[in-house]
Order: C-alpha cells, then sequence, then structure tokens
C-alpha cells in the first residue's frame, strides 16, 4: 500500500477497513491513488446476542477515520468496503445498521460488507477465479468461478477447521500425552515441549478447558510441533495430516475452470517449510488443474481493492447476501461531518 500524502485535490475518498481477530486496520484512500493513510487498533470488535456488535465497531472505527479525514483533507468518504471476521453467522445487526451509520457519519453512498474470508480472497487473487486457503487459528477455505461464492470449513475448532493452527497444536498436545502415558503414537519430543510450555502435563486440562480464548492457546503450540517436524516422525505427520485436509478443503470449492489458482494466506504459513512442502504436495495431487499461486496482497488490500473497483462500478465479483453484499443508499446526509 502506498503511504501517506495529499488527495490532490479531491475531497471524495473511499475507506477500507479490516476486521478480524487481531484488531481493526483501516485506510482511506482513492480509486486512483489507493491508500493514502492507515490507522489500527488492537482491540477486537466485540459480539454478543446479535452477533458482531455495530456500536464497539463504530466507536473504534469513528474517530480513526475522522483522525484520517484531518489527515488527508476528506469532506467525505462515498464508498466503503468492510471485512469482517465472523459475518457470514453473526452479521445480522452490522449488516442492519453499519451502512447507514457511516452515511450519517461521513457521507458514504456506496457499503459493501464482506467476511474476512472474501477480502482475503480479494487481497490474495483479486477478480480471478480459484480459491484461497486461509489459515491462522482457524482455517477456512473460499473460492469463486466469479458467478457465485463458496466456502468450506470455518466451523471453530470444536467442530472444524481441520488443519489450522488449534487443529494442530491440539494434536501435537494430544501426542505428548500419548508418550506421557506411554500409548503408542506418543512424541518425547513434544512431550518435552509441552512440560517447558505449559508445566507438568497432569495440568494441562485445566490451563486448557477452562480458557475463553482456547483455540488461541491450542493454536500457540502449533509452532513447536513445526520446530519438531525435520526429526520427528510423529510432528512430520501431524503437519502432513494438517496439509491433507487443507487440500481437501481447498479442492471442496476450487471452481473446475481452467485458469483457476490457488492461494494461501494468513499467519500459520509462517511455519515455513515443515507445513508448506506437504501442503504443495497435497494440492499438486488434488488440484492438478489449479497451481499454487504467491498471495498479492492481505484482507486489507483486499478491502481496499474492492472500494476502489466498486468506486469505479467496475467490480465484476458476484454477490451474496452472506458473503459479499452491497448496500446503497444515494445523497449525501446532510448531517455528515469531518
Amino acid at each position: 500500500m502506498t503511504g501517506g500524502g495529499g488527495t490532490s485535490g479531491d475531497t471524495a475518498g473511499v475507506l477500507a477497513v479490516d476486521s478480524g481477530g487481531s484488531g481493526l486496520r483501516v485506510v482511506v484512500g482513492t480509486a486512483a491513488l489507493g491508500a493514502l493513510a492507515q490507522r489500527a487498533s488492537a482491540e477486537p470488535v466485540r459480539t454478543g446476542p446479535r452477533g458482531i456488535d455495530p456500536d464497539h465497531l463504530l466507536g473504534q472505527l469513528v474517530p480513526m477515520v475522522r483522525s484520517l479525514a484531518d489527515e488527508t483533507g476528506f469532506t467525505a468518504l462515498r464508498t466503503a468496503a468492510i471485512g469482517a471476521a465472523g459475518l457470514g453467522t453473526l452479521g445480522d445487526a452490522l449488516r442492519a445498521e453499519l451502512p447507514g451509520a457511516l452515511h450519517r457519519e461521513f457521507g458514504t453512498e456506496t457499503v459493501a460488507l464482506a467476511a474476512d474470508a472474501v477480502t482475503g480472497y480479494i487481497g490474495a487473487l483479486g477478480e480471478r477465479p480459484g480459491v484461497v486457503v486461509a489459515a491462522g487459528t482457524g482455517l477456512i477455505a473460499v473460492g469463486t468461478d466469479l458467478s457465485r461464492w463458496r466456502r468450506a470449513d470455518g466451523w471453530g475448532h470444536l467442530l472444524g477447521d481441520c488443519g489450522g493452527g488449534a487443529w494442530i497444536g491440539r494434536a501435537g498436545l494430544q501426542a505428548a500425552l500419548r508418550a506421557y502415558d506411554g500409548r503408542p503414537g506418543g512424541s518425547e519430543r513434544l512431550m518435552a515441549r509441552a512440560e517447558a510450555e505449559f508445566g507438568p502435563l497432569t495440568g494441562l486440562p485445566g490451563q486448557v478447558y477452562p480458557r475463553s480464548d482456547r483455540p488461541a492457546v491450542l493454536a500457540s503450540f502449533a509452532p513447536h510441533v513445526a520446530a519438531c517436524a525435520d526429526d520427528d516422525p510423529v510432528a512430520a505427520e501431524i503437519l502432513g495430516a494438517a496439509a491433507r485436509h487443507m487440500a481437501d478443503t481447498a479442492a471442496a470449492v476450487c471452481p473446475s475452470v481452467a485458469d483457476a489458482r490457488v492461494a494461501l494466506t494468513g499467519g500459520l504459513f509462517k511455519m515455513g517449510t515443515p507445513l508448506l512442502r506437504p501442503l504443495e504436495a497435497a494440492l499438486a495431487e488434488r488440484l492438478p488443474h489449479a497451481p499454487l499461486t504467491r498471495a498479492a496482497g492481505d484482507p486489507l488490500h483486499g478491502a481496499l481493492h474492492l472500494a476502489t473497483r466498486l468506486a469505479d462500478g467496475a467490480l465484476t465479483l458476484p454477490y451474496d447476501e452472506n458473503m459479499l453484499s452491497v448496500t446503497r443508499t444515494p445523497g449525501r446526509a446532510a448531517d455528515a461531518q469531518f
């Protein structure tokens, strides 16, 4: 993304937002110049009985956008694109309230609300057919043939997210406990790592089960599995199984068109070769028609691409009530003030 600067005489811009598990990132810019200025908050947007909390989102977003408007000189933000984690199942209140609030606050006339997996897709592959595997603590795959969106997994650490960080960490801890018990399939290397990380293994259930951030606790052990994989066959098999799960999930939603591509996004892939080597092999076997392509950008890049393409009226991606919806409110709100 480009750095700060002026608007070159423009007074209306675009707003792009990435709301995920690690917080909120916001940029403003123009369709011609891209991002001009950026802000971030490390506080994730809350969820509650109504799903994603629009008031909590706006409470963080509005001050950041006002600061960005002062920095760039915009007097309105005509188009906005917001990528939000959990939008598909927890986004009803956000869809009902956010477009009107942005219209009142910033004169926003077009608001795109997208699942963060969709903005991740757009950031990685742009407007071309294929599939993106997004893997961090959890795991989801999103694919499109440019006529509709499809998703697979993303069901959370108890019911799915197979191959994601929590899945790998849990499998590693299970192998550690098997070694502690003397059961087959255990790993003394992983047992030693688990004891160094969590203390005596008899206390491990008490450190995992009561935690509200249980998926993150499990995922914190995934890098230890990767660190052991070169000379521990149990750790290597865990990563191999994770790779096969990822490839199966990608294959479930990848279009069969000849120009499809596969891309990977998310922090889990920072584990590098121990995971990427078996994953590349599994993807080549399951999806021989769709070569693996380096992701061009992240979900914030995807939100900005979405906002600028909407501003130009040139977006070619399909709309979907849960995955990518667009609300238009003609005319600037009279009470929008910067």
